[in-house]
């Protein structure tokens, strides 16, 4: 599902060679279902089960985009010679990364690369974000979430975000009460890797609006897995999920998967 800035944000769902205007079809009847095939996004092979978001288990375990560090940034090992994709790693991590303060469900901090904003914000469903500081690498996003997770947490509560419960907060105050509270850890992480690799970012708060009639009052989620069938009226779009009268369906868990699209 490709998302594009607005206001509201504009959803597009790709199916195939298929492209469906979400936005267009709020309050419409919309039919998922799962046809049982399931293909690696990398190789195309076909696979029982999809690891890592849309990967057969041979690629999951040999790709460098599936690697634990990924997840957790500060355990890159490119530097100890056993990336598994030296050339991949150079690539996409070796480039300037932004730790950001977002509003979801809450608080929260994370990093992305700096091409992905602002579209990182929007899969995440977040209402308000604000980047604070950047940094050359991944690795170093990661050691700076890692310092900043000592005040904050960097999870989103997607069940509170689908239901719409944030509540506006003051994203600049709480990055300078953050700078302020972490600044002996900052200083050690500049030291350590130079006083021009990790920089405050001067932006103003970004703030989102999404394409939903109705909020649910209780989260129910599907899963193609337990029910190929996935049906209801299309009440709203937010992060990755698709919101329907009967329940929410995570598009992104369900990546690589083979579906038949009714609308």
């Amino acid at each position: 599902m490709a998302v594009e800035p607005g206001r509201p944000a504009r959803y597009t769902l790709r199916a195939g060679e298929g492209r469906l205007d979400l936005n267009a079809r709020l309050g419409q009847p919309l039919r998922l279902t799962w046809t049982g095939a399931i293909a690696c996004t990398h190789c195309g092979r076909a696979t029982r089960k999809s690891f890592g978001q849309g990967h057969c288990y041979p690629c999951f375990k040999k790709l460098a985009q599936c690697d634990t560090c990924i997840m957790k940034p500060e355990l890159c090992h490119f530097f100890q010679g056993t990336c598994r994709e030296p050339d991949w790693g150079e690539r996409h991590c070796f480039q300037p990364h932004v730790v950001y303060l977002a509003n979801a469900s809450g608080l929260k901090v994370g990093i992305t690369r700096g091409t992905h904003v602002p579209t990182r914000w929007l899969d995440q469903g977040a209402v308000q974000a604000l980047p604070i500081l950047e940094v050359d690498s991944r690795q170093q996003s990661g050691f700076v979430e890692v310092l900043f997770k000592e005040q904050v947490s960097d999870r989103t509560n997607w069940r509170a975000m689908l239901k719409g419960e944030a509540e506006a907060l003051d994203l600049a105050g709480e990055r300078d009460r953050l700078l302020d509270a972490l600044a002996g850890g900052l200083a050690n992480l500049r030291e350590r890797f130079g006083d021009d690799a990790i920089r405050v970012v001067d932006a103003p708060p970004r703030t989102f609006e999404y394409p939903v009639l109705e909020s649910p009052r209780k989260v129910v989620s599907h899963n193609f897995d337990k029910q190929p069938e996935v049906a209801g009226t299309l009440l709203g779009i937010k992060g990755q999920y698709l919101i329907l009268d009967s329940g929410v369906i995570n598009l992104r868990k369900f990546t690589g998967y083979e579906v038949a699209v009714e609308a």
